[in-house]
């Protein structure tokens, strides 16, 4: 597990499971208090993992609804994911509004096991404030974490790339507008946090993909339309 530099926040990175995915935790080391982001494919080792560090699961934060995300059924695999989790730790599901009829069924959870967020929301991890960013296109509900300079980008934003956009319930016009309209106006020192490992970089910088993610240095929408073979809508 890899381990931020900040020290006001307890942060790790875990690469899990056969599609690259990273599972992140992020904890309080005053409250001891934790939130796993995407908590899917190996949820003992996740629980236990926290456990030994002496962190307490109280929250699950999901970037998106798709199943290597979330736990449920893809590609002919049995994904084990939140719905396992909460068997475990007493913990609620925060989910941004528009994907929640999804991810009960994708995950078979239950509004009871649900927090229906929006934009520009917060909840507390402990002491941490942990801020939703909407950033549509690869979803519709896709949703960014941003909580002391870190932000954890799902399948929104990777290193020098973005996330897929001809998925049933993708936009790429929703994800032009998340990338260089929301995204791009974050500090250039925030540290971007993949929810794939598709780069032999781990975790890089918004201002770094400012200057190199060519997602981010179109000038139009209808120039990244035409780089992702899509027509104006």
């Amino acid at each position: 597990m890899a381990e931020s530099s900040e020290r006001k926040i307890y942060l790790r990175q875990a690469q899990i499971g056969p599609m690259a995915n990273f599972v992140y935790l992020i904890g309080d080391p005053a409250t001891r208090k934790l939130a796993v982001v995407d908590p899917a494919w190996d949820v003992e080792a996740i629980r236990t993992y926290a456990e030994r560090e002496g962190y307490q699961i109280d929250k699950l934060l999901l970037t998106h609804y798709h199943p290597d995300h979330l736990g449920g059924h893809m590609m002919g695999q049995n994904i084990e994911g939140a719905a396992k989790m909460l068997e475990h730790v007493n913990a609620k599901v925060y989910v941004n509004k528009h994907e929640a009829d999804g991810v009960k069924q994708v995950a078979g959870l239950s509004d009871s096991d649900l927090v229906k967020v929006d934009a520009g929301d917060t909840v507390k991890v402990g002491e941490l404030e942990v801020k939703f960013l909407h950033t549509p296109g690869h979803t519709p509900g896709s949703q960014c974490f941003l909580v002391e300079g870190n932000l954890i980008s799902g399948d929104t934003l990777f290193v020098n790339s973005c996330g897929r956009v001809d998925l049933p319930g993708s936009d790429p016009e929703a994800m032009y507008h998340s990338l260089n309209d929301t995204l791009r106006n974050l500090d250039d020192s925030t540290v971007v946090y993949p929810g794939h490992a598709y780069s032999s970089e781990s975790s890089t910088t918004i201002g770094d993909q400012k200057r190199h993610n060519m997602y981010m240095r179109f000038p139009t929408l209808d120039d990244f339309l035409d780089a992702m073979g899509c027509a104006r809508r």
